[in-house]
Parts: C-alpha cells; structure tokens; sequence
C-alpha cells in the first residue's frame, strides 16, 4: 500500500512479507501422478497386438475306434470257450483223485491208483471254474447270449466223457462213479446260478 493511499485511508502501510515480495525462482513443481494403467494397456497390446496368434476353440478329443467292440467280443467268447476245454479236461482227470495220490503221483503213478478214499476235488474244480468262465464271457461281452457256448461245450465234453472207453475198457466217467455224478451236477448248475443272477441283474442285450 502506497503512502497516499495510507494516508487517504487512516491507516499505516502494511510491510508485505519476504515470500510475497520475492517472487518464484526455479522451474515450477510438476504434480507427482502414478501411472495408473500402463500395466494393463502393456498386458492388453501384447495379448491383442498385431503379431499375436489367433486361438481357435479347442479341439475335440478323438473317438475311440468303433471296431474295439466287436473285437472285444469276439476275443472274450473265444477265451471262454478255450477256458472251458482246458478246465474241462483237467476235471476229468481230477475226478478220480484219491488221498494217496498225493505221495504215488511223484513215484510216477497215474491218478486215480494211490490208496485212500476218493477226495472228490474235481466237484470243487469244476464249480468255482464254471462260475468264473461265466463271469468272464458276460463280462466282458456284456451280453447274455456269451454264457451259452461254454455252458454248452462243458455240456457236450462231459457228456463225450461219460460215453467214451479208455484202453482199459473203462470209461472216463463211470456210472458208479459219484464224484463223476456230482461233479457234472454242480458244474452246470454253476453255470445256471450265474444265468439267474444275470438275469435279475438285467443285463443289456
């Protein structure tokens, strides 16, 4: 405030302040800002820029080849049945087995000529086998119509044993032979029990 205006006014001229009077030296102050975004545009042009690979929607798996099924029942019905020879044969032999054959089979004996009562594990042998086979044809056919060719194979080769002769003039299965007797009952009905819990389990056909 100037003197005539002081005195003008009736007031004494106020001293202004070193900061007011001075003026500012040096370039002014830039305003600190984050720079918020420059991540993300970073992130978003290597993703979307020009030299970035279009993605295509995934490829669908493979199917599997539809010639495996058949193929798998082919090879399981051919497995029962080669199963059920092999099984059936060794019934046969064991049919005659005695408590003696034990120690005689390793002296070069034949089954069926050591001491002892009939043990009768061919009835065993017969039940537990014919239950597998069964198992494993409808298993793995998954149909019911594979447990009727080694139920009937098994049919027929007991049958063929109990009418062929051996050398001796025997025959395989005797009729005075109970095992024999026993063992062709249980080994079909082995077979029939796993037909009736098939058929309550509802398989496909």
């Amino acid at each position: 405030m100037s003197r005539a205006e002081a005195d003008a006014t009736g007031h004494p001229p106020q001293a202004q302040s070193p900061q007011a009077q001075s003026p500012q030296v040096g370039p002014p102050a830039l305003e600190q800002t984050e720079p918020t975004g420059i991540v993300g545009a970073e992130a978003a042009g290597s993703a979307g820029g020009p030299d970035a690979e279009p993605t295509g929607p995934p490829t669908p798996p493979r199917p599997p080849w539809a010639g495996w099924d058949p193929l798998i029942r082919v090879a399981g019905v051919v497995v029962s049945i080669v199963a059920t020879i092999v099984t059936g044969v060794l019934e046969l032999f064991l049919t005659p087995l005695r408590a003696g054959d034990f120690v005689s089979i390793w002296g070069g004996a034949s089954i069926g000529s050591g001491r002892g009562p009939v043990i009768g594990l061919g009835i065993l042998f017969a039940v537990v086998a014919n239950y597998l086979i069964a198992w494993f044809a409808v298993g793995t056919t998954g149909r019911r119509w594979a447990l009727g060719p080694p139920w009937a194979l098994w049919t027929l080769l007991m049958m063929f044993a109990a009418g062929t002769r051996t050398p001796e003039g025997d025959y395989l299965l005797g009729g005075d032979d109970w095992v024999a007797m026993v063992m062709i009952l249980a080994g079909s009905l082995s077979f029939a029990v796993y037909a009736y819990r098939m058929i309550l389990r509802g398989v496909s056909r």
